[in-house]
């Protein structure tokens, strides 16, 4: 039982940190929190968006699909071209189940984050990283996840 209580005050205390909100306040003397930024990376944003993209390399424990230089080139070539400012990759676990298959497949995976201003010229370069990659692999589906983002620097 000791132990147990002892588990339920220590996550009490790790979720009564999680509830305090952000400070946006100056920090220390003179310093901020924020990087006193410029157009591609503001103090404070309005009308911004956080986009995830999920893309398959390759079946795990494969030999085949997309090989580590041949994403980076995909990377340089097709996203950091369009989104200079920054950009965020994760190795990720997927599974996919495509038209027509009876069992998902497991697969390496590479999750891209995304955040700009929503404008009509960002949504096409997000598209248009999907559908050179289906280009380029064939693949059916490079899935997206759009959400506001309420970003500083």
């Amino acid at each position: 039982m000791k132990t147990l209580a002892g588990i339920a005050f220590v996550a009490s205390l790790f979720l009564a940190g999680c509830a305090t909100p952000p400070s946006h306040a100056p920090v220390g003397s003179g310093t901020s929190a924020t990087l006193a930024g410029d157009a591609a990376h503001p103090g404070s944003t309005a009308g911004w968006v956080r986009t995830e993209l999920y893309f398959g390399l390759g079946l795990e424990g494969g030999n085949g699909g997309v090989d580590e230089a041949g994403w980076r080139a995909f990377l340089d070539r097709e996203v950091t071209s369009r989104f200079p400012d920054g950009l965020s990759v994760v190795d990720v676990y997927g599974q996919w189940q495509g038209k027509g298959q009876a069992q998902p497949e497991r697969l390496r995976s590479k999750l891209l984050l995304l955040l700009y201003p929503d404008t009509p010229a960002h949504r096409e370069d997000v598209e248009a990283i999907r559908v050179a990659w289906k280009a380029k692999t064939g693949d059916q589906s490079v899935l997206r996840v759009t959400q506001p983002a309420d970003v500083s620097f």
